[in-house]
């Protein structure tokens, strides 16, 4: 089920938002960036990013939140929930600000998928890297340069993506970009 899941340490999730309304979430190359920035800053000391695709109205992150030691099993929800709505709610404060607008830029719920086993693992991650072909803003994954896919082909360039818990289930890069480029029916509906 999306949505009503809680969040738990050492625990992968598929987490995506949708833009409030009809308007978009990134308006120009610098909105995509800031993005990345704030994430860096809120969710990186929390969870290792697996993957990311943000689209023009939507976004899609696939991580693992580490286990914080000094926190208690009953508060780890509320925890990493805070980090994630102060992620979310400075951006929109600047996006607000930078575009003269006003009231909520998100959907009120961050939507959640706790990943269960290996192949919902791997399907998500193709999902995502994938996104930007099935919303028909590109023809070829490498071409959407707001995604972690250009990363993992990559893997000589530094990155804050934990590109090698995911590496782990390929045997080579070829294999990883035959994988993301092989068609694959997707048993969950997201956006």
């Amino acid at each position: 089920m999306i949505n009503t899941e809680s969040f738990e340490f050492e625990s992968v999730y598929h987490i995506f938002s949708h833009v409030n309304g009809k308007e978009l979430i990134f308006r120009e190359e610098t909105n995509y960036q800031f993005f990345l920035k704030q994430l860096d800053k809120y969710i990186i000391q929390i969870a290792d990013i697996y993957a990311y695709c943000l689209l023009p109205n939507h976004f899609h992150l696939l991580l693992r939140f580490k286990n914080i030691n000094d926190i208690s099993c009953e508060a780890e929800h509320q925890y990493l929930m805070k980090n994630f709505g102060n992620f979310l709610n400075s951006y929109a404060k600047a996006f607000n600000k930078k575009y003269n607008r006003k009231g909520a830029l998100f959907l009120n719920t961050v939507k959640r998928k706790k990943i269960s086993d290996e192949k919902y693992l791997l399907n998500v991650l193709h999902y995502i890297h994938n996104n930007p072909i099935n919303h028909g803003v590109v023809n070829k994954i490498d071409q959407w340069k707001h995604s972690s896919y250009n990363s993992y082909l990559n893997p000589e360039k530094e990155s804050k993506l934990n590109r090698t818990d995911i590496m782990q289930y390929f045997d080579s890069l070829d294999v990883f970009k035959n994988y993301h480029q092989s068609n694959i029916e997707y048993d969950f509906l997201i956006d």
